[in-house]
């Protein structure tokens, strides 16, 4: 919401040494976000007056039509005498009155003017457009950009005054629960609060009583508009033109002034925050309805785009159908007519007859259908928010007197108004509750005297009952009363008192072992990539995930930032894959990212949310059903990695990123949780088929798979626009953390030397080499201190559908050096258990 500090100054007496950024820290003292003070006009220096065309000369020889002009800017130039400009807009004529800035003034940019030469001619000064005097592109004052003004204005008068080119304007970013600051009308009170001083209410009109012969309405539907202001005035003049003040004030507030009717309803909707709409009479067939659209309805709306409307639509509508979807946008077939002049008479044709719209519509329901047809309007924006319903006579009353003091018009004698019955919104709480909320002593006077600024009635002494203003649809319990109390006094008045934790409290082992999980593979080369945890279906399908997985089986959120991700996440990769490719796409090829986080998995049987008390701590079983609402959200971690793993330099020749990287991923993730993981082959969606390594680790006694990890599979990175062989891991932390021995003991250090044994053993080819090397392990006892897989070999050596494995093992005792026949005996057993177990032979033998 823009708000000119002139326009805000006609409600509350602001001392006249308050400026825009004073205003602007009040503001923001009392929880309004004003974001920037526009200074307009700042560096402007005149003479800046306006001048009457005189004479135009037609340039000729050049490039773009070139105009030598003769201006009569009275006595301004010191000399009275015309004064000569060359210019190059076509949009005015001779007799026209237009803004002249003269040698010697300083335009918004500093930009300076003086008498110069161009075209064969010498130019005293410029005609002047919006742009050039930061009035933006479209002045309304005529098309091609040069300010054409009324000719009522005398040559010689002061152009700055007259346009208003100085002032301040404030940006508020208004919040939801706020809708009464998208006006000038609640900014104002905000304003007369913050500064202690009273209000002029726009709102406070006098407006006559309803009766039976005002334009007829008929309202079927009255939840969904729960009051409907209908005025009629007539006899406009087709080319009266809204005033320069009217304009200035539209532009200032970020709207764009198009006719005098249009301009009265943006006018007064700014000024006093309630939605109008103008119908053109002569258009309109019988009585106006309001009612639901059957579905399938077709309306052209103001924009020229034909929407097809939906049964949940509200619209407004006359004896042919819809003519405007409520609260969002007027229908095309009713809009008020364009002057024109009649081909053969040459009389001005144009709307003289107008009905003037002022409703209350459903918050929800005109938030629905701006969004269905993705349709956001300025009275739309309002009506979401909440708008006083109480504020639309006054508003038609507002608009009726504008038309027909600038348009000439007459007001009937009609008065239509709906209303469905209603009661006002009264909230009970006792007097010190505000204090109890802020920890703070503001006692009874203070709180009432609060709440009645915001415009609330109080009564009663330690139990307060509280009337709510009709605009403060956002007021609906004690909590947000005591909101505005503490807000008023100042947020920045509140003692900062921080919480005393008790002893014996720290990070859970849960907690723990996810940050010991993100320091190690940040340790090994991986950078970590937060990402939201949002997705659609277009990410599963692109993985190839087949339509029974889980992983499709997602939690819709019911206002989701995003339609085309509106359900949360099952798995990591979608976004750690979108990330790769982000930044495979912006040059950096060699990459290695992680990400731990929560996944969001339903199981069925989740039930509906209670809602928790605030007032007090929720006991045990009110915390047990709503933990019974949420699906199943364990943690997980996920690598993906494109390109060199290890880069070529120097020292060496690189090497590429490959499955085994991400398995090795997954066995760092493990050694943190101090559980042993067993790779095994596998076939899982999104991984190459003949490129997965299934994930297991004993759970509770029972081995269990944890995730997977290796290539991912030639359609799933061309789907997704990844580097080719792309690999990922994913695996369930929750798990790995049961599967772990918890807290991980540093290992005692042996000062006796290492005895080292190499053994080479042939294995059936799909044989795999976890097997081999746990039997070893098992088999080599104690006196084992490390295991390594150094070589694999395959060839016609050693045997079709063969192949050679090759450990180094260490052997080390904690009190004595080992000898040879220890060492030989230990290697020797291990072989012993894995030829049993695996069908292995030792190589050569």
């Amino acid at each position: 919401m823009r708000v000119p500090l002139s326009w805000l100054r006609e409600y509350v007496d602001l001392p006249a040494t308050e400026t825009g950024r004073d205003v602007q820290a009040k503001l923001v003292s009392a929880g309004l976000e004003v974001e920037t003070v526009e200074q307009l006009g700042a560096g402007l220096k005149g003479p800046l007056v306006v001048g009457k065309v005189l004479t135009i000369e037609e340039l000729e020889g050049f490039k773009k039509p070139i105009r030598f002009c003769t201006v009569d800017v009275g006595t301004a130039n010191g000399t009275g005498e015309p004064q000569e400009i060359v210019c190059g807009a076509r949009n005015f004529s001779v007799g026209d009155k237009v803004v002249v800035v003269l040698p010697g003034a300083v335009l918004p940019g500093d930009f300076a003017i003086a008498a110069r030469k161009t075209y064969g001619r010498t130019s005293h000064g410029m005609i002047c457009s919006g742009d050039e005097l930061g009035m933006g592109g479209s002045s309304g004052w005529g098309e091609g950009g040069i300010i054409v003004l009324p000719p009522e204005h005398e040559a010689g008068t002061d152009a700055i005054a007259l346009l208003e080119l100085v002032d301040e304007v404030l940006d508020i970013a208004v919040t939801p629960d706020r809708g009464y600051c998208l006006s000038l009308r609640g900014v104002a009170r905000e304003t007369a609060i913050a500064y202690g001083l009273a209000l002029r209410d726009p709102a406070l009109l006098d407006v006559p009583a309803p009766n039976s012969y005002g334009h007829p309405v008929k309202v079927a539907d009255p939840r969904g508009c729960d009051r409907f202001t209908a005025r009629t005035v007539t006899g406009l003049d087709p080319e009266a033109q809204s005033p320069i003040w009217l304009r200035r004030r539209l532009q200032k507030a970020g709207m764009r002034p198009i006719s005098l009717a249009v301009d009265i309803t943006n006018y007064v909707m700014l000024e006093l925050g309630q939605p109008l709409h103008a119908y053109d009479r002569s258009r309109l067939e019988g009585a106006i309805g309001v009612r639901r659209a059957r579905a399938g309805e077709r309306i052209t709306t103001l924009d020229g785009v034909q929407r097809v409307l939906d049964a949940q639509d509200l619209v407004i509508t006359d004896d042919r159908g819809p003519i405007g979807l409520a609260g969002v946008m007027g229908g095309a077939n009713t809009e008020i007519a364009d002057t024109t002049a009649h081909p053969e008479t040459g009389e001005t044709q144009g709307t003289t007859d107008v009905v003037i719209e002022a409703a209350h519509f459903d918050a929800i329901s005109i938030a629905r259908t701006a969004r269905r047809h993705k349709l956001a309007s300025e009275a739309s924006k309002r009506f979401e928010r909440g708008v006083d319903p109480q504020a639309a006579a006054a508003a038609a009353q507002r608009t009726v007197d504008l038309l027909v003091l600038l348009a000439g018009g007459s007001a009937g004698a009609g008065v239509t108004e709906i209303i469905a019955p209603s009661a006002p919104h009264t909230i009970t709480m006792p007097a010190d509750h505000p204090d109890r909320v802020a920890g703070v002593t503001y006692g009874r006077e203070t709180v009432v005297r609060r709440l009645q600024q915001i415009g609330c009635d109080v009564y009663g002494q330690d139990e307060l009952v509280v009337t709510v203003p009709s605009w403060r649809p956002d007021l609906g319990e004690p909590n947000d009363l005591a909101e505005e109390v503490i807000r008023l006094e100042g947020y920045e008045n509140l003692p900062s008192t921080l919480p005393t934790p008790p002893s014996g409290r720290g990070l859970t082992e849960r907690q723990r072992l996810h940050r010991r999980v993100g320091r190690a593979l940040a340790g090994a080369g991986y950078v970590e990539a937060l990402n939201y945890p949002f997705l659609g279906d277009a990410a599963l399908d692109a993985l190839g995930l087949p339509a029974d997985d889980d992983r499709r089986r997602t939690v819709t959120l019911v206002n989701p930032l995003s339609d085309e991700e509106p359900a949360l996440r099952t798995t990591l990769l979608p976004g750690l894959l979108t990330a790769l490719r982000r930044n495979d796409g912006r040059g950096s090829h060699d990459l290695a990212l992680f990400e731990t986080g929560l996944v969001f998995l339903p199981t069925g049987h989740e039930t509906v949310p209670v809602r928790l008390p605030v007032d007090r701590r929720p006991t045990d079983e009110e915390a047990a059903a709503l933990d019974a609402a949420l699906p199943r959200q364990p943690r997980h971690a996920a690598v993906v990695l494109a390109g060199a793993r290890e880069r070529a330099g120097w020292w060496g020749r690189g090497r590429p990123a490959q499955w085994s990287d991400a398995v090795e991923a997954a066995r760092t993730v493990a050694r943190e949780a101090g559980a042993e993981l067993t790779v095994r082959a596998g076939q899982y969606e999104p991984w190459h088929p003949g490129r997965c390594a299934a994930l297991f680790a004993a759970v509770d006694g029972e081995e269990t798979l944890l995730g997977h990890a290796g290539e991912l599979h030639p359609r799933v990175v061309k789907a997704l626009g990844l580097p080719e062989r792309s690999c990922a891991m994913e695996i369930d932390l929750d798990l790995l953390e049961r599967a772990g021995t918890g807290v991980i003991k540093a290992p005692r250090i042996s000062t006796y030397p290492v005895a080292t044994q190499d053994v080479a053993l042939v294995v059936p080819g799909e044989v795999p080499a976890a097997e081999v090397e746990r039997a070893l392990r098992e088999g080599a006892g104690e006196l084992l201190e490390s295991l390594r897989l150094f070589d694999v070999f395959a060839g016609e050596q050693i045997g079709e559908g063969h192949k050679s494995l090759a450990y180094a093992l260490r052997f080390r005792a904690a009190d004595r050096t080992l000898t040879v026949d220890e060492a030989t005996a230990a290697r020797d057993a291990a072989v012993a258990l894995a030829a049993e177990r695996t069908g292995a032979v030792l190589r050569g033998a």
